[in-house]
């Protein structure tokens, strides 16, 4: 099983050891088009700051993190489930789950990001600020950055098994299972059961729980049918809209009653 995450926008501090080692992280084949971001990032950056913050689509309470920028070669590295935080990973918690179940997420979960492409959650990351929305003045918008190295490294990443995609939209213009990968990817959305819609704070808290629910009980479905069957059996309430026709992904709404 492979799941797909959005990042947080708010992001713990880079750490205070080793600085970022680019081929050390998780698919290989985005390292030319992570340090062609990188590169543009930290040289935008470091120059015309008020620039830069328009670039990156920051308000003056945020003109700090231009700075954090100029420094992403240098600071130290945490792993990535450590740099993210935000409603869906405070309920995710990695590091309250056992041993075994962190071995699981380091497998399984894929982080996307505007900078990276897509990180594991052990991956080595300083804490940085670019959104999947930006357009950089030299490389252009990062979704379109994205789609090609991401069409070659994702399906091999996901191998034969389920794709959970709990990505926001804007991550998931990087990359769109297709074929035989679409056929095996479930996009699970969450709705207030009373009203039928989504909203922001509980979904991602409700993803969150998924997610852990599924690495502490060591479950990996086989495919989005089976996946049903385990949300259910770990008692959430799913409706399923199965894809129509080949080469299209599942669609699984998960009812809550209660916002919190």
């Amino acid at each position: 099983m492979l799941v797909l995450l959005p990042p947080s926008e708010g992001k713990a501090s880079s750490g205070r050891g080793a600085p970022l080692k680019l081929e050390s992280l998780s698919l290989p084949g985005l390292t030319e088009a992570r340090a062609a971001v990188l590169g543009e990032l930290v040289e935008l950056c470091a120059g015309d700051e008020d620039k830069a913050r328009e670039v990156l689509g920051l308000s003056e309470g945020l003109r700090s993190e231009v700075g954090k920028n100029t420094e992403l070669l240098t600071a130290g590295a945490r792993p990535a489930g450590e740099i993210y935080t935000g409603v869906l990973y405070d309920a995710l918690e990695l590091s309250s789950l056992d041993t075994a179940a962190k071995k699981r997420a380091a497998r399984q979960l894929l982080v996307f990001s505007g900078l990276w492409g897509a990180v594991g959650v052990a991956d080595r990351i300083p804490s940085y600020r670019c959104s999947m929305g930006v357009k950089l003045p030299g490389l252009g918008a990062l979704g379109a950055h994205w789609r090609t190295p991401m069409a070659a490294a994702l399906p091999e990443a996901a191998g034969n098994g389920l794709v959970l995609d709990l990505r926001s939209s804007a991550y998931a213009a990087a990359w769109k299972p297709k074929g035989e990968v679409a056929g095996r990817t479930a996009s699970v959305r969450v709705l207030h059961a009373p009203t039928r819609k989504v909203v922001s704070h509980f979904n991602k808290a409700t993803k969150g729980r998924i997610v852990r629910s599924l690495l502490s009980a060591g479950i990996a479905p086989a495919g989005p049918a089976q996946l049903v069957e385990a949300l259910r059996d770990l008692g959430y309430v799913v409706e399923v809209e199965p894809p129509k026709g080949a080469g299209k992904a599942w669609t699984l709404d998960v009812l809550v009653d209660e916002i919190h």
